[in-house]
């Protein structure tokens, strides 16, 4: 997977952008706030059709303007593909190939994009919340159908709280009603559920060994999911879809009570363990970091994997951050087999001399120059 070209309009610091000849590694350089990790944004945002910084799309047009756009030449394994994302005030459409697309899920996919910040250091030591984005954003990208589940599922909680809040606030029996919202929620939530499960497991897999590598086999990482009812192994739609009922069941009094469901993947977490002992409490900085790391390292094999081509592969401001070791572990990875863009204040603080054939891109003010 590689990207040709990529063209912006009026998309956050950026009138129009026209950027092309990429190469395999490719540098961003600039001062800080002058549009670096716009451009990261931007073809995350073609990956994902939403950005890692913002829930609100309004955020991504540039101010005083009506519109934006993020366009790009993406070469896969098939042929060259066109892509377009466009955003207004009433929402955002995309395009395949000039082809108005009806489901963004149909979209997603497209490009395939895994992105490491240091912001990430909160996947392991951050709230549940984070955590299940990521599985969520992840998983997306390879099972666009998790998408369709997740959405549905997240309508229906919407009313379900909202039924729930209304039987506290009135006294009311909505015994029937809650039923019909108690089977949607299930038959959503255990396709999340299992989808999730499975994911892990194949993380894991890289993670563990990405890890061992890293720490030169002193520490054994372990990935575990945390779900809010039943069995972590169990990926048995049916049985997965009993406990569910059940549990809804047994939680409805105190569910009523609190006036929120509080039970489902909405509630449910990833926990990372080294050598046993809980990363997020337990972990060093450092180990914490290099956990982040696995996790990242092993998203790009999970890709490559699940759709035989790898992903591209998105650093914002982390080389500098990575001691030599952990940096030359990060760029033996992508060298040679991921198109990579990386983001730095100045090539100084990277590993330049690993950084081969590089291309450089100065980025000003919006404005950027070879």
């Amino acid at each position: 997977m590689y990207v040709n070209s990529l063209t912006l309009s009026n998309y956050r610091n950026y009138e129009t952008l026209s950027m092309e000849s990429f190469g395999s590694v490719n540098l961003l350089i600039g001062r800080n706030a002058q549009g670096k990790t716009n451009l990261l944004e931007a073809l995350l945002v073609l990956a994902l059709t939403k950005s890692h910084r913002t829930s609100k799309d309004k955020e991504l047009i540039s101010f005083g303007k009506d519109s934006a756009s993020v366009q790009a030449e993406v070469e896969r394994k098939y042929g060259k593909i066109q892509l377009e994302l466009r955003f207004s005030q009433q929402g955002k459409r995309a395009s395949l190939n000039g082809l108005e697309q009806r489901k963004l899920s149909n979209f997603v996919g497209s490009l395939n994009a895994v992105m490491f910040a240091p912001e990430d250091l909160e996947i392991v030591k951050g709230t549940p919340g984070v955590r299940r984005r990521f599985l969520d954003m992840e998983i997306g990208q390879v099972q666009p159908s998790y998408l369709y589940h997740l959405q549905q599922y997240q309508k229906v909680l919407l009313q379900r709280n909202n039924l729930l809040k209304q039987a506290f606030n009135s006294g009311s029996n909505l015994a029937v009603m809650l039923e019909v919202w108690n089977e949607q929620l299930a038959e959503h939530g255990v396709k999340i559920i299992r989808k999730r499960k499975q994911f892990i497991r194949k993380l894991q897999r890289w993670a563990q060994q990405i890890h061992e590598g890293i720490t030169g086999g002193g520490e054994a990482l372990q990935l575990s999911y945390l779900p809010s009812f039943g069995d972590a192994d169990e990926e048995d739609e049916a049985v997965l879809l009993e406990q569910f009922m059940i549990k809804l069941s047994q939680m409805r009094d105190q569910e009523i009570r609190r006036g929120m469901t509080l039970a489902g993947p909405h509630r449910d977490d990833l926990a990372f363990h080294i050598n046993g002992n809980e990363a997020q409490s337990f972990g060093s900085q450092g180990q914490q970091r290099t956990t982040a790391l696995s996790l990242k390292l092993a998203e790009i094999e999970l890709i490559h994997e699940e759709i035989g081509e790898y992903p591209i592969l998105l650093l914002d401001d982390v080389l500098s951050e990575l001691d030599p070791y952990r940096q030359t572990q990060l760029i033996e990875t992508f060298q040679s087999k991921v198109q990579t863009f990386i983001t730095a204040t100045g090539i100084e603080s990277l590993n330049a001399s690993r950084l081969q054939d590089a291309s450089i891109f100065h980025v000003q003010e919006g404005q950027v120059h070879r």
